[in-house]
């Protein structure tokens, strides 16, 4: 994912002002948001000389239906310019939310691609890593953190934001905790960030802000994450913004479809 973030600068940036929300349509399981997303920073106008510099996203996150235990959560991100290629987050976790048994990520622009897949064995403590390139194949197997099994802390990307999401209420000051990105394990802080107000279906929704920020004394993480989501029980994330490094992405939200958060809640 470095790779392509330093040349691929993401800052995601949401007006939602043209959203539209649609709680009664769709599986009662699945919830997808739909933003529009757009690169943004310093290097943001060099990178769209080599890849997509905006496009549609979507968001979708399945919760189990009867007899199942895991919810899956994707981030797909296309270019408007109708070239091929992607940008793709998954992430698969128990049905609380609390434990990460798979996260992937990967892209494909032009000539480049990577992907890169990581299963989580808690009871044998491994993480086993499939990463393949344009240029190779790579499997490895690493130890899990011992602090990540004692409070089931090791999050990606997208069950951090379903975390914030979930706990929106409960966190009042800096939590600390582990991302997972490129394979490794980064010591960071959950921390409330600045409120603001979208507007949605014509109406002014309050949404309060979330960071992602590197934790000091441990291993540096180059990125970071904000998002910001409804102060109601949709929790309906308006803005993403993902950032590597010198690069940064923006997330403007367009729709919603379904509510199934509201009632995976219940």
């Amino acid at each position: 994912m470095r790779s392509l973030i330093l040349v691929l600068s993401l800052s995601i940036a949401a007006t939602a002002s043209a959203a539209q929300i649609n709680c009664a349509s769709g599986a009662t399981n699945v919830e997808e948001f739909r933003y529009a997303w757009r690169l943004r920073g310093g290097v943001g106008w060099l990178a769209g000389l080599f890849f997509p510099n905006r496009g549609v996203a979507a968001l979708k996150t399945t919760f189990p239906a009867s007899g199942e235990h895991q919810i899956s959560s994707e981030l797909m991100m296309t270019p408007s310019d109708g070239s091929s290629g992607y940008y793709r987050y998954e992430s698969q976790m128990d049905e609380s939310g609390t434990k990460t048994f798979m996260t992937f990520h990967g892209y494909s622009w032009g000539k480049k691609m990577r992907k890169e897949r990581t299963l989580f064995d808690y009871t044998k403590r491994l993480a086993r890593l499939h990463r393949e390139t344009t240029e190779r194949v790579e499997d490895r197997v690493k130890l899990i953190p011992a602090e990540a099994l004692a409070d089931a802390s090791l999050r990606d990307i997208l069950t951090a934001i379903y975390f914030l999401r979930e706990h929106a209420t409960d966190i009042k000051g800096p939590i600390k905790t582990n991302i997972y990105s490129d394979g490794k394990d980064y010591p960071v802080i959950f921390r409330p960030a600045n409120r603001d107000t979208f507007v949605i279906g014509g109406q002014n929704v309050n949404a309060v802000g979330f960071e992602i920020i590197d934790a000091p004394g441990g291993r540096k993480w180059e990125g970071g994450v904000k998002v910001w989501v409804s102060e109601d029980a949709r929790r309906i994330p308006f803005r993403i913004e993902i950032s590597e490094s010198i690069a940064s992405m923006q997330l403007d939200l367009q729709s919603v479809e379904g509510c199934a958060f509201m009632q995976a809640r219940k």
